[in-house]
């Protein structure tokens, strides 16, 4: 097991009728400011028990975040608040709408010129507002960690950010607020937490057997609870046991001593970016032509998770690593997600070449648990996903 800290200092408050104590998580004299998406928060009665669990405090509103959070989107609400001099903010929703929030968290307290280059540049963050999050939708996990991930429409760029001081104060879970949601965001949120999951988990063998078995036991969970939510989101116990899989797949337990990779999410937000497609679908895309085509290095982590998670016995070691990435494009189709990126968009030709040139352009030249993925390398994979 390799060297590692863990810090993770999120109060989670999960399950029904929780709202009422909403009032207690926040400071007295606050001025809050909700930001949320789209009415999905109306519908559900989500938003009416927010305003009547906060009627002591002044409470403003900014709707409008996207699926995607876009960086000009932010930038307005971080006029807001400096005009009307917000003390404290409050995501409610998705994760894309707490990926916002973290981002304008960090940006209203920003004095280094551009709020962009904490994302571009990696500036650090040296301050951020206090936020909370009330979370309608299982997905990103972004409840119970200090990253973000945000686009700028201008440069068609997707890229994330971290910092510890954009942990939330608090996050209400409420399985029952999901209970409407369309299939299709459901799926998405299934692919998601699975994806989070192989990111830290289908790397190599680091001799850490509680980080694996933690990873395997959510992977079960998903592969077991997320159909039976995907076929009906107002099963509360299902999309309970969901929600928490997306939570616990990123709050950092799972990556304390182990390698982790990522490449496969950096490809994805370039399809984002580029074509405005899912996130969760463009892991989908990405996640099986990346692990073919670094089979040999993935080979003994992939066959370990064949036979513990999808129970595959017969065969070789290579045998049964390759039936562990069938059997995940099939979980995928299972969940109506296409894993080819012509399923989505007919104008990929190129893609492969752009995408490569971007990760060149901004040195991105060792990607993967051991840095060995090259831009040239990112190409193929990309093409072998058409």
């Amino acid at each position: 097991m390799n060297n590692f800290e863990f810090f993770n200092p999120v109060k989670i408050i999960f399950g029904k009728d929780q709202l009422t104590k909403l009032a207690t998580q926040i400071p007295k004299n606050k001025k809050v400011l909700m930001i949320y998406g789209g009415g999905s928060i109306f519908k559900n009665g989500v938003h009416a028990t927010i305003k009547a669990a906060l009627k002591n405090f002044t409470v403003l509103e900014f709707s409008g975040i996207e699926p995607n959070p876009k960086y000009e989107t932010a930038m307005k609400a971080l006029e807001l608040i400096k005009a009307e001099k917000i003390d404290f903010l409050l995501a409610v929703g998705g994760g894309s709408v707490v990926d916002a929030t973290k981002f304008i968290a960090a940006a209203a307290l920003f004095n280094e010129g551009d709020p962009w280059e904490i994302l571009s540049k990696h500036r650090p963050v040296k301050a951020a507002m206090p936020f909370g999050v009330v979370l309608t939708l299982p997905a990103t996990g972004s409840e119970m960690n200090s990253g973000a991930v945000i686009t700028r429409e201008a440069s068609h760029e997707k890229l994330a950010f971290s910092s510890p001081l954009t942990f939330p104060v608090f996050s209400f879970l409420l399985p029952d607020a999901a209970s409407s949601l369309p299939q299709r965001q459901v799926a998405n949120g299934v692919v998601d937490a699975f994806m989070h999951v192989m990111e830290q988990y289908m790397t190599y063998p680091a001799n850490a057997p509680l980080q694996d078995r933690f990873a395997e036991s959510i992977l079960q969970t998903l592969i077991e609870e997320g159909p039976k939510a995907y076929a009906n989101p107002d099963n509360y116990e299902a999309m309970s046991n969901l929600m928490w899989s997306a939570t616990m797949a990123l709050n950092g337990i799972i990556s304390c001593g182990v390698p982790q990779d990522w490449a496969v999410h950096m490809m994805g937000h370039e399809l984002t970016a580029q074509f405005g497609i899912d996130h969760a679908r463009t892991l989908a895309i990405i996640a099986p032509n990346h692990y073919k085509f670094n089979f040999e290095n993935k080979k003994s982590k992939l066959a370990q998770y064949g036979e513990r998670v999808w129970g595959i016995t017969a065969g070789t070691l290579d045998d049964k690593a390759h039936a562990a990435i069938e059997k995940t494009v099939a979980f995928f189709h299972s969940l109506g997600v296409d894993t080819k990126l012509s399923d989505y968009t007919r104008t990929y030709e190129g893609t492969a070449q752009n995408i490569s040139k971007r990760f060149t352009d901004r040195g991105w030249i060792g990607l993967g648990e051991r840095q060995s993925i090259k831009p040239a390398d990112v190409e193929k994979i990309v093409e072998m996903s058409y």
